[in-house]
């Protein structure tokens, strides 16, 4: 079965589309009259041409917004609550499954290369896996002048429903982040791209759900650990920051604020600032008004001691969220510290994150430790 997201059905399914509604001009006026046979015909071309357009729509739409990856995603098939897996000390908490390189512009031709691996990354404390999940190296990582230095890290989330690929493809992370590492407005960084969901079909908020999954143990603490031995990532809390639009905005701010010594920054695209239970989630709080209390971000700002990390939100004048983030602008107190990006106008829209990005990562650039290269022999 061909991919959900690939260019063949899309284009297949467009064709169609075209054919059907090609078909329905042609013959038309041959299914004129009064009779059962004529008006059964025209209700099966019309509604056959507006499923198959309505198909070729959705199908687009799917593989821009990344909503479901594959068939099963789609229909449900992939419900299982998820397994937790046992793991024996010395186990590879980062499994490697792909590579590609991707080229700077500057520098000798020798180390101008990056590479982003796919990879799976297991969770020891949680018991939970997050793939698929993309490792984005920079050119430095492999230079001679950096062979024992170790790399902030940046973790960036997607929204839900979604996939990591469109952080690459779409909202072109990699790519920003190189731009910014070359214009020396963020250090060389290593980033770490996800989606917040580590259960098929379930929206967890990237929550430490009672009785289910932990979603935040996850994120805050088996993520950082996995890739500080894996990789040559810096473990040190400031050395740590998350990103994420939408959901993953909420994600990325809670983290800072409920775990600030797993990321001191943190940036929000669209991103909201409480959950409620819906069918995407189920139960979230286990009936607890505490815990649901406990992870609306704007009462934490209002009534918990300040945590001394650095937040940026970023708004335009016409989106959802523009009250809320002013409420949390009045909010905030020292030592936080809490920054926002406010457009004229825009939506809930990848066209509006890829506005936001650039500046982001250059605010992120003055909060975040240079690599320390090994000393020269």
């Amino acid at each position: 079965m061909p991919s959900l997201t690939g260019a063949p059905i899309q284009i297949i399914a467009s064709l169609l589309a075209v054919l059907a509604f090609a078909a329905t001009m042609w013959l038309w006026p041959r299914m004129g009259g009064r009779s059962w046979r004529a008006w059964l015909g025209r209700l099966g071309a019309f509604f056959g041409t507006q499923i198959a357009v309505l198909a070729a729509m959705g199908l687009v739409a799917n593989s821009y917004f990344g909503f479901y990856s594959t068939w099963s995603d789609l229909l449900g098939l992939d419900g299982s609550p998820g397994t937790v897996v046992d793991h024996q000390p010395g186990g590879k908490a980062v499994s490697v499954t792909g590579e590609q390189k991707m080229y700077s512009s500057q520098g000798a031709a020798q180390d101008r290369s990056g590479v982003i691996q796919k990879v799976e990354i297991h969770g020891e404390r949680s018991g939970l896996t997050g793939t698929p999940a993309y490792v984005y190296l920079p050119p430095q990582y492999f230079q001679p002048a950096y062979a024992g230095a170790k790399f902030p890290m940046l973790l960036a989330l997607s929204g839900y429903p979604g996939t990591p690929e469109k952080l690459i493809s779409l909202l072109q992370y990699p790519a920003s982040t190189l731009k910014a590492i070359e214009a020396k407005e963020m250090p060389p960084t290593v980033l770490v791209m996800m989606r917040p969901t580590l259960v098929a079909n379930r929206d967890t908020e990237c929550m430490d759900v009672p009785g289910g999954p932990q979603a935040e143990t996850f994120f805050t603490e088996d993520l950082p650990k996995a890739m500080s031995a894996s990789y040559r990532v810096d473990d040190r809390p400031e050395a740590r920051a998350v990103i994420g639009d939408s959901t993953g905005g909420y994600c990325a701010v809670k983290f800072a604020v409920r775990k600030p010594d797993s990321y001191r920054a943190a940036i929000a695209l669209s991103g909201y600032y409480e959950v409620h239970n819906d069918p995407t989630t189920g139960d979230l709080f286990g009936g607890s008004a505490e815990v649901k209390q406990d992870n609306d971000l704007l009462w934490r700002l209002q009534n918990k001691p300040a945590p001394p990390v650095s937040l940026l939100l970023a708004t335009s004048n016409n989106e959802e969220n523009y009250p809320a983030t002013q409420q949390m602008v009045a909010a905030f107190k020292a030592p936080t510290r809490l920054s926002t990006i406010t457009l004229d106008t825009g939506g809930h829209n990848f066209h509006t994150w890829t506005r936001e990005i650039p500046p982001a990562l250059t605010w992120l650039g003055s909060r975040l430790p240079q690599p320390q290269p090994a000393p020269a022999s």
